[in-house]
Parts: structure tokens; sequence; C-alpha cells
């Protein structure tokens, strides 16, 4: 049997669905995710899962391969060997990762009830979680792959009127650049990541002035006020982690335990936001091509 086939079957019967935030029904004749809950991690066709675990499907693009990897939870020694299975050379060391580690996919499953996202070093969107898209109006990973904040702030401009920093629209922006500044200097000869540079240049003056600025520094946590449609103005405290030894970072939002931002949020919780979003059961494996 194919190897590509083989390994898919194996990492699939050493997950549980808890393992991956989704809840377990009906009774399992074997361990492991069904083919059904990683084709809906990964953003693919069950179809699709089925050919590439009887070998009829050997060829699967780099895309597929980067969001399988992240749905079954794979270490990067395993989706390098993933890559080479497919016939496809893994992401190179200057190559903008998006790949989040098993250890940090447990970790906010656990968290999966709180306002998170992931970001790759590029700010492009990895994972969200169903808070997250209450709070922000927006859609999984799953439904639109393409999610990108430094697109959103100077090319879409849909940022300004979501949410708004407290020292001004103008120092968010600085922020972003001057983060997005370092990683062109991990990850200058990324070629892909060039481009993506040059293309938000060619749209936007606002963000070529910043980034000729040359300033470069990690982006802070910030105060700021998410405009909701549905519960108001909810004031809280963004945080910004970097996940140690990737470049992979967390984005939380949070408040005090009691109070009218934590009343709101909570309503967003328990399901006061929905006629504002798509209400989905989208894991932290959501599918993501890169740029």
């Amino acid at each position: 049997m194919h190897a590509l086939a083989d390994l898919l079957r194996a990492w699939r019967t050493r997950l549980a669905p808890a393992d991956v935030g989704i809840e377990s029904f009906g009774r399992r004749r074997t361990k492991g995710l069904r083919r059904e809950e990683l084709a809906q991690l990964a953003g693919v066709s069950v179809d699709y899962i089925v050919r590439l675990e009887q070998g009829r499907s050997r060829t699967p693009s780099a895309q597929i391969v980067a969001a399988l990897a992240r749905a079954l939870q794979l270490d990067s020694t395993e989706t390098a060997a993933f890559y080479r299975a497919a016939a496809l050379a893994p992401p190179g060391s200057d190559t903008v990762s998006h790949h989040i580690p098993a250890g940090v996919q447990r970790m906010i499953v656990r968290m999966s009830d709180l306002p998170l996202a992931v970001f790759a070093a590029d700010w492009t969107l990895l994972h969200s979680t169903p808070l997250w898209r209450s709070l922000f109006g927006s859609p999984s990973v799953t439904d639109d792959p393409a999610q990108n904040l430094i697109v959103q702030t100077f090319v879409e401009n849909s940022i300004a009127g979501i949410a708004t920093a407290h020292g001004g629209p103008a120092a968010f922006e600085r922020a972003l650049v001057a983060d997005l500044r370092r990683t062109a200097a991990a990850h200058g000869n990324d070629t892909s990541f060039r481009r993506f540079i040059a293309d938000v240049r060619a749209q936007s003056p606002r963000f070529a002035a910043l980034w000729d600025e040359g300033h470069v520094a990690a982006h802070q946590s910030m105060v700021k006020t998410v405009h909701h449609p549905v519960v108001g103005d909810i004031v809280l405290d963004c945080d910004v982690v970097t996940v140690p030894d990737s470049d992979i970072k967390l984005v939380l939002y949070s408040t005090k335990q009691s109070g009218p931002d934590a009343d709101k949020l909570e309503c967003l919780r328990a399901g006061g936001g929905r006629a504002t979003v798509r209400s989905d059961a989208d894991s932290v494996a959501a599918a993501h091509p890169g740029n």
C-alpha cells in the first residue's frame, strides 16, 4: 500500500474526537477519528479522504497536506514525512510556517470557549474559536481560508469599523507593520512572503509609508473597543503571545470577570450574537492555504 495512505490511516486512528474539540456521537466500531470528522477538520470532502486512504489519490497539493497535518496534529518531523510521502518538498526553514504545533493545538482546544485566534507570522489567520467569530462577525477559516489581518487592515479597510485600539488606529497599524518587519528579517528569503509584501505595498500607500519607516518591534498588548452590532461596544484587553520556537501568534481577548463588558461577552458565548455570524463547530485544525 502507498505510504501516504498508510500514514493517513495510522494518524487518524490515534486521535479521539475530544483531542480536536469535537463531540463524539454514536457507537464507534474502531478507535480514532471518523473519516467524516477528519474531512470536516481539514476542509476537504469525505470522498477525497477515502481516495487518499485507499491509495487512489496519491498527489495531494501542498495546501491539502498542510490542512491535513494541522487536523491530525502532526509535529514538525511527521509533517515533513507527510510532505515527502505526497512527493512534495517540506517547507524550508526560511518559509513562513502555517503549522500549528500539536501541543499548541491541544492547548487551544481547551481554550475553545474564549475569543482566541491563531495567526501565522505574516498575520494569516490559521484558526479562530466560535466566540472569536461571534465577537467579530467573521467566518471560519474553513469557510474563508484567505483571511489575513494585514490585508483586512490596509487593503480591504474592514477592521476600523469592527474594533478601535485605544491608542488610535495609527498606533495599531504601526504595531502591525513593525511586527511584520520582524517576520521579514527572519524570512526574507521566502519568495511568497516577499510577493505578499509587494502586493500590499502596491495596493496601500498607507502600508507602504509605514513599511518604509523601517520600524521593527514585537506586537504589544492593547486595549480595544469592539463594536458589536447586537450587544454594543465591548472594551477588551488584547494580548498577543508568540509561541516559543515558533512564529505562530496567539491573540486572545479578555476582560474582568464581572461588569458590563464581561456580561456582553458572556451573552455572545451563550449565543446572543448568532444573528450576525454563521455558527459552526470548526476545529483548531481548520485548513488554510499558504500565500
